[in-house]
């Protein structure tokens, strides 16, 4: 098995020893980034409902989601330990109901001029607009289910356009 692993040099976040870093963004060239990420939050038909006419205990929910989506793109080098603090210009949470799921996708998209990507931005955002849709109904159900969170697409950066 560990021929498959790569050496401690080939990775970036490692240094020479071995040892966690954070990587050395300072000779990158700021280039137009943005990441797109979503989450699926399945629930029973009846919450769904109430969602959507505005009757959840804790008042508007898509609101609060939202607003929590864009808050966690913004924090999220201080919760994911080796993310570079980024100028985001752009953070928009998008909450469409799904009937057939039933219950809601989060889409995420951040956009930044920058060195380094905001792929973990926008997993942040649709991460903690999720959770946050979760809390915000638990009264009506408990079952409720985070189902997927993943990357959609990214584009920018060395690595180029990516689409999941």
């Amino acid at each position: 098995m560990q021929e498959f692993l790569p050496k401690s040099s080939d990775l970036s976040h490692l240094t020479t020893q071995g040892e966690v870093q954070m990587v050395d963004i300072s000779g990158k060239i700021p280039t137009i980034r943005e990441a797109i990420a979503m989450a699926r939050v399945r629930m029973l038909p009846e919450t769904l409902a109430a969602i959507e006419a505005g009757n959840a205990p804790k008042g508007d929910v898509l609101a609060t989601v939202r607003i929590a989506g864009i808050m966690a793109a913004k924090q999220t080098p201080n919760l994911i330990p080796l993310c570079h603090p980024l100028p985001l210009q752009k953070v928009t949470v998008e909450i469409r109901p799904d009937e057939k799921l039933p219950g809601y996708e989060i889409y995420a998209t951040v956009k930044t001029k920058s060195e380094t990507g905001v792929e973990m931005e926008a997993l942040m955002a649709v991460s903690v607009a999720a959770l946050t849709l979760y809390d915000m109904t638990k009264a009506l159900e408990k079952s409720i289910q985070i189902q997927s969170i993943g990357l959609v697409s990214k584009t920018g950066g060395k690595s180029g356009s990516w689409q999941g």
